[in-house]
């Protein structure tokens, strides 16, 4: 695998190290603008790491926003973009933010739909990166 993923090797690009502290400041709006046009800009393998990484925020969004069924689709896209990156690529630890994702993801699909509808403060997850 690593072969495909040659830029994982490269030091993290300034404009997504800024998506990912709007992330982890739950601004998640702000870092799905940012992170779609370093994923639009990108033509490698990584753009999937990095749209993977904004879907996963848009589900936080979701979340904040009382919409759970949203937040389950955008947690499986994102999932699924995350599924063949390396663990560890360009200092972003992919796979801690894999395995918070998939925890959040049985956690919502385990909620009661007619329960409260107070999100708790453990499903804002948070992108563990170097740089």
């Amino acid at each position: 695998m690593s072969g495909e993923w040659p830029c994982c090797a490269e030091p993290l690009p300034e404009m997504v190290r800024q998506g990912l502290e709007r992330f982890n400041a739950g601004e998640y709006f702000e870092q799905h603008e940012i992170l779609e046009h370093a994923w639009r800009a990108e033509a490698r393998p990584v753009r999937e790491i990095y749209q993977g990484i904004l879907q996963i925020g848009v589900a936080c969004y979701q979340i904040q926003r009382g919409n759970y069924a949203g937040a389950l689709k955008m947690l499986r896209r994102g999932l699924a973009h995350l599924r063949r990156a390396p663990d560890r690529c360009q200092g972003i630890d992919i796979a801690r933010l894999r395995e918070d994702a998939q925890r959040l993801l049985h956690e919502l699909e385990r909620r009661d739909p007619a329960g409260s509808s107070e999100p708790d403060p453990r499903w804002f997850l948070r992108v563990f990166f170097e740089g």
